[in-house]
């Protein structure tokens, strides 16, 4: 386990990761997104594998069984992790990691990966299972003259003047 922790924490430093050593072979690292801020990762040594788990959005309030189809098709084309739902619904990135395959390169990867999964869809997954909210949340801040500053990512369909057009059909009806 030193052995590993030692590769664990020379690869977070070289990547200037904040991280966190709570113990032998546990570990929590900060990853720094663009739509979802900051998604907390933690790396679990284990008797045969690396544990990789990552949190990355709490139960959908509606939509489950589409976020649920989106992100099953998007498991088939992932590298090292995959999403997961816990007893309530809840949306992790999860993975294991062989001991024989922890390494600087390897870990660079996997974490990129999470970043990577955690980060680029966030928006479509919160307009899958909270659009509803995030609409209500926008009118209640227009009528009432607040900031949209942090809801400006779901513009496109939580703001109605913004909405593209419908396309026109191909036979030339509307």
């Amino acid at each position: 386990m030193a052995e590993l922790d030692a590769v664990i924490e020379q690869t977070l430093r070289d990547s200037d990761l904040a991280h966190e050593h709570l113990g032998p072979g546990r570990w929590l690292v900060d990853l720094p997104g663009t739509h979802k801020l900051k998604t907390v990762c933690g790396l679990i040594v284990g008797e045969h594998a690396l544990r990789v788990e990552a949190f990355v959005c709490r139960q959908p309030d509606e939509n489950r069984e589409q976020l649920w189809t989106f992100l099953l098709q998007h498991n088939a084309r992932m590298y090292g992790v995959a999403y997961s739902i816990d007893t309530v619904g809840d949306v992790y990135l999860t993975g294991r990691l062989p001991h024989a395959a922890v390494s600087p390169e390897e870990l660079d990867r996997l974490l990129g990966s999470v970043l990577s999964y955690a980060d680029d869809p966030f928006n479509t997954m919160l307009e899958i299972g909270f659009g509803t909210s995030i609409r209500r949340e926008w009118d209640w801040r227009v009528k009432r003259g607040e900031s949209l500053r942090n809801l400006e990512a779901f513009a496109a369909f939580a703001d109605p003047s913004r909405r593209p057009p419908p396309a026109s059909r191909p036979d030339g009806g509307a």
